[in-house]
């Protein structure tokens, strides 16, 4: 289940500032509102509440805000599992993981600062005495060798 709950609070926050907000949002205060509507409305105000906080970082402090609101996630969604009685609780880990894999397979990809990240292929060029370098780990491609003097 803690498993489960940190790749819940992960989406969440990954969610947050995203074309897929708005419906992550729903889906999740839908969750754990359990057919509640003033419990969805209440979860719909925190989730709003995390995106602002989120949005209103400081360049300088995003990832720590970042870390805390999905450690905060992980530990509301651990605890609505944990108060549940086992076939109630086997339900909504169920619906959870639906949840997950349905944002998963419509998500956008998500990367912190000063990154890139792209969906799909990839295609990098350096033509005409440009220069073109992609990083990725310990792996570097670099600037391509001047063309010589037959090849312009």
């Amino acid at each position: 289940m803690t498993a489960l709950a940190a790749a819940g609070g992960t989406a969440v926050i990954q969610a947050a500032g995203t074309d897929a907000w708005t419906g992550v949002r729903q889906q999740v205060a839908r969750w754990f509102g359990r057919g509640n509507p003033q419990r969805e409305r209440a979860e719909l105000e925190r989730l709003d509440q995390t995106a602002g906080e989120l949005e209103a970082a400081r360049p300088t402090e995003v990832e720590r805000v970042r870390i805390r609101q999905e450690a905060a996630w992980q530990g509301r969604i651990e605890a609505v599992l944990e108060s549940l009685e086992d076939i109630e609780r086997a339900r909504l880990a169920d619906e959870l993981r639906t949840l997950l894999a349905h944002q998963t397979s419509h998500s956008s990809v998500s990367v912190g600062q000063s990154g890139l990240a792209v969906g799909g292929s990839v295609d990098v060029r350096a033509d005409h005495g440009s220069a073109a370098a992609v990083s990725m780990g310990n792996v570097t491609l670099g600037n391509p060798s001047q063309p010589g003097p037959h090849q312009d």
